[in-house]
């Protein structure tokens, strides 16, 4: 898989693919991230990305020349499965949005600034919004690398056990059980007998049974869908 992003501080997006998971599956060469500073394809001098919005109103816009000139040059050099666009009102980030995308080959993020981007991006351009939560942030660099840790966790040979991601909450719509590891007992706190007698359906079956009874509890709304 390869991943491109397309932002205003390239230089925030640096930490995350430096360490952990991420940067095992990248040195694996199990997928590719790539950073593209818009203001290297702006048309001035200046490096101008934003301006005044039409009509009046408070905040900057980001121009769609340099993203065009930006995502043009990407087109050009392979074919991408989707072109993100980070907004909070795209579509709220979930469970099923990042195992479609884990399947795709190539997709490209684009992360809004200001007061957004033109819409003429949005229309000509986008073929998906996501948002990370009901709230702003400053830009949309941290909302794609919570994008990509998503995705790329799901790529087969990324995780240790590659079975651990199948039992991660909101697969299915459940959230996940608990766990517990050794001692077996501490301070007069014990793991429940089940996970302990080696009955193996039996922990199976309290497992789903608590990854429901806790959905009930938390998020009944995932029981609805």
């Amino acid at each position: 898989m390869r991943i491109d992003i397309i932002t205003v501080l390239p230089e925030l997006l640096r930490s995350p693919f430096e360490a952990s998971i991420l940067r095992r599956a990248i040195d694996k060469g199990l997928v590719e991230v790539h950073t593209h500073n818009l203001r290297d394809y702006a048309a001035d001098n200046y490096k101008t990305i934003d301006d005044y919005q039409f009509g009046g109103g408070a905040g900057m816009v980001m121009m769609i020349e340099p993203i065009d000139r930006c995502i043009s040059k990407l087109k050009a050099e392979r074919e991408y499965d989707e072109v993100i666009y980070m907004t909070p009102d795209g579509h709220t980030l979930n469970q099923k949005i990042s195992n479609q995308l884990s399947l795709v080959d190539n997709i490209i993020i684009l992360c809004g600034h200001y007061k957004g981007v033109d819409q003429r991006v949005r229309d000509q351009f986008i073929t998906r919004e996501i948002s990370i939560g009901d709230y702003v942030l400053s830009g949309g660099e941290l909302g794609a690398a919570v994008l990509c840790d998503s995705i790329i966790r799901l790529i087969p040979g990324v995780l240790n056990d590659e079975t651990s991601a199948l039992t991660d909450s909101f697969q299915d719509n459940l959230l996940a059980p608990p766990v517990y590891t050794r001692p077996a007992e501490y301070k007069g706190w014990k793991v429940p007998e089940v996970l302990l007698s080696g009955n193996f359906p039996e922990i199976e079956k309290w497992r789903e049974e608590q990854a429901y009874l806790r959905t009930r509890e938390r998020r009944p709304d995932l029981l609805d869908e």
